[in-house]
């Protein structure tokens, strides 16, 4: 069975844009909302399987500009990064896609593109 989340938070004007497109697909997710749900190390540490800190971490965004030098350089470092990323969810570039299939992660995605969801979507079952 295939279970897909979305995690984000929701006033992510690409979050929002995500949830539209699958809500407007008819596609069936849950939305897990990372401020106030948070996220816990084995989570990250799990898509950090299937990318990479450059992808995960949004390097764009006020909050990865507000840290100190000293933070930003610890964001090289995994562990580092995950205590990072759990402390301040909103280092996470959003939204993050995760579909799962039999409890393991077939396919994760940061960031929206209408056209990559739907390259997505068409592969899954």
């Amino acid at each position: 069975m295939t279970h897909i989340t979305v995690f984000g938070i929701p006033n992510c004007d690409t979050v929002k844009k995500a949830r539209t497109w699958l809500a407007d697909q008819q596609i069936s997710f849950d939305f897990h909302d990372f401020k106030k749900q948070g996220l816990t190390a084995e989570q990250i540490a799990l898509w950090l399987e299937h990318t990479d800190l450059a992808t995960l971490i949004n390097r764009k965004g006020t909050t990865w500009r507000a840290l100190s030098d000293a933070q930003k350089q610890s964001a090289e470092n995994v562990s580092e990064a995950i205590a990072l990323m759990v402390q301040n969810p909103s280092l996470i570039k959003r939204p993050v896609l995760q579909i799962q299939q039999d409890n393991h992660i077939t396919r994760l995605q940061t960031g929206f593109q209408p056209d990559l969801y739907a390259g997505i979507f068409s592969d899954t079952p």
